[in-house]
């Protein structure tokens, strides 16, 4: 339907977090995990190459970027002359793929996409981009997370990444250190183990570094 090539044209760069080098990285676990658990490689090809590419429009207006890039991926397949089945399955997996999203994946090709995209905000990739987030909004590096804060769930509300308080402890407290339960496939799970120790083990190290080695 589309190739790398192609979908580069459709990005302009958003932020280190989500550039289209994101886009590549979810591209690239997509059809490794879409291998093993025996998904339509074209049509995951397709939602993960297009996943981000409203995002833009999220940036500038507040609008659900899974929406709108679900919308995009119409318009761009639909100008190639792609089946309208094909096309929709595209555009269902796309709008499904946030995390704090109203419609969970269905498809087994909705499912692998969320899956690849949640893994690439863990690990040590989820690290760094936690930290590119904070330094860009000019937060610390560490603070203590009250508990309330820690035990809050995503769907109480949104922990604010632009909030001057919040700091890549936050977002592992609420967020990265709860990927891992949310995904969908066997090759995500197994993928995100490893990802999720790598974290638990360098925000430990932190702390003890911010303590003086305590």
């Amino acid at each position: 339907m589309i190739s790398v090539e192609e979908a580069a044209g459709y990005y302009s760069e958003n932020d280190t977090a989500h550039g289209f080098d994101h886009v590549v990285r979810v591209w690239r676990l997509a059809m490794r995990i879409g291998k093993e658990e025996g998904a339509d490689l074209e049509v995951l090809q397709a939602a993960a190459l297009l996943h981000d590419v409203g995002r833009p429009a999220e940036q500038a207006t507040g609008a659900c970027h899974a929406e709108v890039s679900a919308a995009m991926a119409r318009e761009i397949l639909g100008a190639r002359g792609i089946p309208a089945a094909r096309i929709d399955a595209v555009a269902d997996a796309i709008a499904r793929h946030r995390y704090r999203g109203d419609l969970p994946p269905e498809s087994l090709e909705a499912r692998v996409l969320f899956d690849a995209d949640k893994l690439d905000a863990i690990g040590a990739l989820g690290v760094a981009r936690a930290f590119a987030i904070a330094g860009a909004q000019r937060q610390h590096l560490w603070a203590e997370v009250p508990q309330e804060v820690a035990e809050r769930r995503p769907e109480d509300g949104r922990n604010d990444l632009r909030n001057a308080e919040h700091t890549p402890v936050h977002e592992f407290r609420f967020k990265l250190a709860r990927v891992r339960d949310r995904l969908f496939t066997r090759a995500g799970r197994a993928l995100a183990a490893g990802r999720h120790r790598c974290m638990v083990a360098f925000f430990e190290r932190l702390e003890r570094e911010i303590e003086g080695d305590a």
